[in-house]
């Protein structure tokens, strides 16, 4: 990229104008309200959050496929049994909550893919070493 290239992309407000500080104000390091370097780090990392359980792409359109909601406290709930799974050695768990089954990623703190009770029926659910009634 030659510097006519960076002046037309300027021009076209592709890139956006630094914003000045204001004189004698000191820069906050890290910014208030921003996450610490290491959570910054470990999110690009891939490392999963302590308490935190995510949802995977592939489980959030099965679960609204089905019509399938969880609340916060349902989201609680799952983390905490994921927590007590991880305690206990479990790498990928099956949890079953209501009528929905979810196959659980314990190592990446996922919710890998969710099941409801009609698509339960005659299934088998491979690669998990643990179960868990939430």
């Amino acid at each position: 990229m030659d510097s006519n290239d960076l002046s037309r992309i300027e021009q076209r407000g592709v890139l956006p104008a630094p914003t000045a500080r204001p004189t004698g104000v000191p820069v906050q390091i890290p910014p208030t309200g921003a996450d610490s370097f290491r959570a910054v780090l470990d999110r690009a990392a891939g490392a999963p959050a302590t308490g935190s359980l995510r949802i995977s792409a592939h489980a959030a359109a099965r679960l609204q496929s089905r019509n399938i909601t969880l609340s916060n406290d349902d989201m609680t709930r799952l983390s905490a049994m994921a927590d007590k799974a991880a305690a206990k050695g479990a790498k990928n768990s099956l949890f079953i909550m209501r009528d929905v089954a979810m196959v659980v990623s314990i190592t990446n703190r996922t919710v890998i893919t969710a099941v409801d009770r009609e698509s339960m029926k005659e299934n088998v659910f491979t690669n998990i070493d643990s179960a868990a009634l939430v």
